[in-house]
């Protein structure tokens, strides 16, 4: 994992953060609930790619 998908990462991060705060005090609830849901996901697809690449890699050390 390189700097720039920690960067990524923690972006995201911060303007989920920023976006929901803002939603929650002008009293969107739910669109803040699912903003929040969104970067999840979001982050998750992109940690997805680097998971498959790990277990690619445990594969190649350990010959199965």
């Amino acid at each position: 994992m390189d700097i720039t998908m920690v960067l990524k990462i923690a972006g995201t991060g911060l303007l989920i953060a920023v976006a929901y705060q803002i939603l929650t005090k002008s009293g969107r609830d739910e669109q803040a609930m699912l903003l929040s849901l969104t970067g999840v996901i979001f982050v998750l697809m992109i940690l997805v790619s680097e998971i498959g690449d790990l277990f690619g890699e445990i594969r190649t050390i350990f010959g199965i």
